[in-house]
């Protein structure tokens, strides 16, 4: 076989990865269309694997591992700001996602890859490390903690849940961030972290939220060995609606 039937033939052979991108969508709209879509991984109703990717309007959501302190401002200056504020079921503290930001719901069934969680953050956040590099950003993991990191500076934060070895929630990477809103949290309950973005640590132009995401699209199909497939919400929304 040559090779470029062999790499036809890996192709053909491995599973998809279906790419929906929601663009700016309120995270409470978002949270119901990504249970949605695992109820129906779970089931099998949804056949592939998806990758969701969204902005969200400015909101700060809090894990099961959230403590009260770590969420400075109060409820008055979030309400003057606009800003939502949702408890969720997935791991880790409290976070922020905002305009700017490309926050992504991998929904995944792990049955199909490895039956370990720890091995799935690690795939995600090498998945955001690759993404990084055409930027000319050194990503990298820091010690004891979830996420991506840049020389000390965070850039990703990652916070998951699974049912029967299906993910959903997943990961928010600072692509043009107003970085002044962490001032309002303790950033995933790590004191002193500093929060940077793509767009100030980048040796090139200044990259678009659209244009980081199509590079993470890419990286996400390789290091989970998928071919990454553009879906319209309305066909998998058909596909859930089917069954």
């Amino acid at each position: 076989m040559s090779s470029a039937a062999a790499e036809d033939h890996s192709r053909a052979t491995r599973g998809a990865l279906w790419v929906v991108s929601l663009g700016l969508r309120e995270y409470s709209e978002a949270l119901v269309i990504q249970r949605d879509v695992a109820r129906a991984r779970i089931t099998g109703a949804i056949p592939e694997d998806v990758l969701l990717l969204v902005e969200h309007p400015p909101v700060i959501t809090l894990g099961r591992s959230s403590k009260p302190q770590h969420l400075v401002a109060t409820a008055d200056l979030l309400a003057s700001r606009g800003i939502a504020l949702h408890e969720v079921e997935r791991g880790g503290d409290v976070t922020l996602h905002a305009p700017g930001q490309l926050v992504g719901y991998p929904i995944v069934d792990l049955k199909r890859h490895k039956q370990d969680l720890h091995w799935y953050l690690r795939q995600v956040e090498e998945a955001l490390i690759r993404s990084l590099a055409p930027f000319g950003i050194a990503g990298e993991r820091s010690a004891g903690y979830t996420g991506v990191w840049t020389q000390g500076r965070k850039l990703a934060s990652i916070g998951v849940h699974a049912r029967d070895w299906v993910t959903w929630h997943g990961f928010a990477l600072n692509v043009s961030t107003d970085l002044e809103l962490f001032d309002m949290i303790v950033p995933c309950g790590i004191r002193a972290v500093q929060m940077t973005s793509v767009c100030r640590e980048c040796t090139a132009p200044p990259p678009a939220v659209p244009e980081v995401a199509a590079g993470v699209t890419l990286a996400f199909g390789t290091v989970f060995e998928l071919e990454p497939i553009s879906r319209e919400l309305g066909d998998v929304t058909l596909t859930v609606g089917a069954n």
